[in-house]
């Protein structure tokens, strides 16, 4: 069966991960590893946004949060384009043993011939000239696009608007784009609490062992997710879960979210790593969401 590329999700869907997320693993290829699998569950689960936080205050932790930002970022750009978006960095060293995404973004085909009409790429601008810039796409060699002035090192969109060997594009919105087209990675400047009163989200869901269990929480939970346009799932770190991390500031984790909610009830380990965490809370939702949010048929 021919795999068909999902939609992107409704409402918006970002993820909140702690910047300590691998602060206690001491090798880079270690930390690139874990960072991986955080990359694949966005990608797997339609994820829209991936906002890093600071999760330990008086501590420093820049560092660790563009690691994170950095490698999720390379996961996210498409093979054709990371020689020309990534420098050569030490923070990269192990970036070969990241799994690919294969998302309707990383295309495979590699030549012109095979692209067809309605079609999106990403690209980057790699040379301007007087009302008009070549795009490199993918392909045998960057595309011409005119009447448009953008720098070089600019990463795009395009659409492909007429097929063959005289391949044409135009510059397209990926908010046009109908199927799911990646994931972007912010970092949040504040503390977690913080991060909340900027009131972005509609709806806020926090991860902790001590939540409901989802599956009590899921009727009132999924009422408010349909009408919401934007939707934030939080996640606790290696150390310390989100009602530790709220304490530092002196907060109850329920006065700042809509739902804490408990995703493994029955967990048969002392701790649960993030990644682990996220995976099992996404497949969860999307389970749910599938029976709660699905469209009701009449029977007359």
């Amino acid at each position: 069966m021919k795999w068909k590329p999902p939609p992107k999700r409704h409402p918006e869907l970002s993820v909140a991960i702690p910047a300590s997320l691998v602060a206690d693993i001491p090798h880079l290829r270690e930390k690139t590893a874990k960072i991986g699998l955080i990359g694949r569950a966005l990608a797997i689960f339609r994820v829209d946004e991936a906002i890093i936080f600071l999760d330990q205050i008086g501590r420093d932790q820049k560092r660790e949060a563009e690691l994170i930002v950095m490698i999720l970022s390379y996961m996210e750009t498409p093979q054709y384009l990371r020689k020309r978006l990534f420098r050569i960095r030490p923070e990269l060293r192990y970036a070969g043993i990241l799994p690919p995404l294969r998302t309707p973004h990383h295309p495979l085909r590699d030549r012109k011939k095979d692209l067809k009409i309605g079609e999106y790429r990403e690209g980057v601008v790699t040379r301007v000239g007087q009302r008009k810039i070549h795009v490199e796409i993918g392909v045998e060699h960057p595309i011409l696009v005119r009447n448009v002035h953008i720098p070089v090192g600019t990463r795009v969109t395009v659409r492909i608007i007429e097929e063959g060997k005289d391949l044409k594009v135009e510059l397209a919105d990926p908010t046009e784009i109908d199927e799911y087209w990646g994931y972007k990675v912010t970092t949040s400047k504040d503390p977690f609490s913080a991060m909340l009163r900027e009131k972005r989200f509609n709806l806020v869901v926090a991860t902790s062992r001590q939540g409901k269990p989802l599956v009590e929480a899921a009727d009132n939970l999924f009422a408010k997710w349909k009408k919401a346009k934007s939707v934030l799932v939080a996640l606790g770190s290696p150390t310390q879960g989100l009602q530790q991390i709220t304490k530092q500031e002196h907060l109850q984790l329920e006065e700042i979210s809509d739902f804490v909610v408990n995703t493994m009830p029955n967990q048969a380990t002392a701790t649960v790593r993030t990644e682990e965490a996220l995976y099992a809370t996404m497949a969860a939702l999307d389970f749910l969401a599938a029976k709660e949010l699905k469209p009701r048929q009449d029977h007359t």
